[in-house]
């Protein structure tokens, strides 16, 4: 089988997009960079590099649907319109923007079962931005999980001005912490500046329930858009299209101290 199509079997991307990685030297086949999208192999038990993922190829019992044991790590530009489930309620789920191998893949230690990437952290249908998405679950408890305190950014536009006079005791009071309804702690944003009356970034390093709309409502406000633009020091990058997704490469990783 070409290379081009193992890697396009694994959910790597179309297959322009896997001859690509190829050409660039970013796949190596046990142990040697290989640059011909069309180099023939057997799949079965292939031992693959790619950006940095490690793993081997294999088979599904009972027909040729080729499987991967790399982990998978990937960022997705959400866009509106989408919820972050596997069964969404009145949206179509984000993970339907993702191809099947992606959504399908080997779970570990159970034969024959398939569990796909799962969203580090859940964005509303409404809020866009930078998701990551992966099959690894100790990685999913570190990059989400407040006790690991990795920063989450977000641009807020709100519905009302804040005059000018009010600017700093509005981002004081956030710093300083506000009292949610099902939590006597107060919750405090990491940083906080406003940019214009109705343009608000804010960090976060908890993960609760609808927390920067909450927390906009407690000072009196109301969050109109929100965008999440960063995770970590990992930028959503600008030529990212909404609902396109790429994989994270050793540098990306590396942003997010993995």
């Amino acid at each position: 089988m070409q290379l081009q199509d193992i890697l396009f079997g694994q959910g790597f991307g179309a297959r322009r997009v896997c001859a690509g990685l190829v050409q660039q030297g970013r796949v190596s086949v046990a142990g040697a960079a290989c640059i011909d999208p069309l180099a023939e192999f057997e799949p079965e038990g292939l031992h693959l590099r790619v950006e940095g993922l490690e793993g081997r190829t294999g088979l599904r019992e009972g027909g040729l649907d080729w499987v991967c044991h790399l982990s998978a790590l990937i960022m997705l530009n959400k866009p509106a319109g989408y919820e972050c489930s596997q069964k969404p309620s009145a949206w179509p789920s984000v993970y339907t923007l993702l191809p099947l191998p992606l959504r399908q893949r080997p779970a570990q230690g159970k034969k024959g079962a398939t569990a796909g990437v799962q969203a580090v952290g859940r964005l509303d249908q409404d809020t866009t931005g930078l998701l990551l998405l992966t099959d690894d679950g100790q990685l999913i408890h570190k990059l989400a999980s407040p006790r690991h305190k990795v920063s989450k950014v977000y641009e807020v536009g709100l519905k009302h001005p804040v005059p000018s006079p009010a600017e700093a005791s509005f981002v004081q009071r956030l710093l300083d912490g506000v009292v949610l309804d099902d939590d006597p702690h107060p919750v405090r944003a990491a940083a906080c500046e406003l940019l214009t009356p109705q343009h608000l970034r804010l960090t976060l390093t908890d993960g609760k329930y609808h927390q920067v709309k909450r927390m906009v409502a407690a000072v009196g406000n109301r969050v109109e858009t929100l965008h999440r633009s960063r995770i970590g020091a990992l930028q959503l990058p600008d030529d990212l299209a909404p609902g396109q997704w790429r994989w994270l490469e050793v540098a990306d990783r590396a942003l997010l101290g993995l």
